[in-house]
């Protein structure tokens, strides 16, 4: 905003600078009456970005305190990646119950991460919810943050982890669809650089904390209580007068030529938190059978409602600014799809 700011104060400034060269010579109305609203409409944007840098400092922040990308003209909405490259828009959530697939709790957030979103959906089903009431949502919505929300909540559910399908033997075959292009978007796995020396090939010894590299020499101990991702671990580092003349070095290194020497680090054993056992308790539950059939049924429930909304109610994307009313938009259509649904159940008159 600031870049953009400056940019049309700079293009309002030329054009006046232009009306002045143009006041020796003979300009028609009609162009000086155009170029005069041209430079109020610059100067006036300015002014409203200037307004919104002078009143919102610390506005549109991250989780790590950087300043999020916003949208002039829609500051509530979001950059989203998307299979057709990225777009700015809303997310449209939905709760749906399974059997009658009518839609119990919908909102439009201007955000491309969807583990924000699941607590909000819940706290609005809460009313609704019975004992046995079991909520399944995709991987999308999977954080530890949004399992311990759950959990001190007392709510059952089932959340899969992005690593789901790999470890179910129903899915072993996806792999030869991932290897067909398509013209949007190469699914083939991506060709691999040579490999080169990983640390489980070095010889580490946590009790003497000693290290030898593959080519047989010892490496300095370089950090004895160094954290990397909020986990201990320890770093050595060779010295120069054996990795610089090892016949290894394109092996070892991934840039020989710049870098002197090899620097490696081992992670201590991490101890498990209460979050970790929620995750490997979800994941244990979501790979039993039991867990399997019931998570099945999400695909079956709520995928056909965003398809019904889509290509039957003809939803294929938002058509307002600001959140208040794509947010009035997006819970317009799932009216009119509960309104249906009662209808095809003879719930109403």
């Amino acid at each position: 905003f600031e870049r953009q700011a400056t940019k049309l104060e700079a293009a309002a400034k030329a054009m006046l600078a232009r009306h002045r060269e143009d006041d020796e010579r003979e300009v028609t109305p009609t162009m000086r009456v155009k170029e005069t609203q041209r430079v109020q409409r610059l100067t006036q944007d300015a002014a409203e970005l200037r307004t919104w840098l002078a009143t919102h400092p610390n506005d549109r922040r991250g989780p790590s305190g950087a300043i999020v990308k916003s949208n002039r003209t829609d500051n509530e909405s979001a950059k989203m990646a998307t299979d057709k490259g990225v777009i700015q828009g809303y997310t449209g959530v939905a709760a749906v119950d399974a059997q009658h697939q009518i839609i119990a709790a919908a909102q439009a957030y201007g955000t491309g991460s969807e583990q924000a979103l699941l607590m909000p959906i819940v706290e609005q089903l809460t009313p609704l919810l019975a004992p046995t009431s079991l909520i399944t949502a995709d991987a999308g919505y999977h954080s530890k943050a949004n399992l311990c929300a759950l959990d001190a909540s007392n709510i059952e559910a089932l959340i899969a982890d992005n690593q789901m399908r790999k470890r179910d033997e129903r899915f072993k075959s996806q792999v030869r669809h991932k290897e067909q292009p398509t013209p949007l978007h190469n699914k083939a796995a991506k060709l691999k650089s040579p490999t080169r020396y990983q640390p489980s090939d070095f010889t580490y010894d946590a009790q003497t904390g000693t290290c030898v590299c593959p080519a047989g020499k010892s490496l300095y101990r370089h950090g004895a209580n160094c954290r990397i991702n909020a986990q201990d671990v320890s770093r050595f580092q060779g010295a120069k007068r054996d990795c610089v003349p090892c016949d290894k070095r394109a092996q070892c290194l991934r840039f020989p030529d710049k870098t002197a020497t090899r620097q490696v680090a081992f992670f201590k054993p991490k101890v498990p938190t209460y979050a970790d056992q929620l995750v490997a308790n979800m994941r244990r539950h979501i790979d039993s059978p039991v867990g399997r059939l019931a998570y099945g049924r999400r695909f079956a429930t709520v995928e056909p409602i965003f398809g019904n909304l889509r290509y039957h109610k003809r939803l294929n994307r938002f058509t307002l600014r600001s959140r208040d009313k794509v947010n009035g938009q997006w819970q317009l259509f799932c009216l009119v799809h509960n309104i249906e649904k009662l209808a095809n159940l003879r719930c109403v008159a």
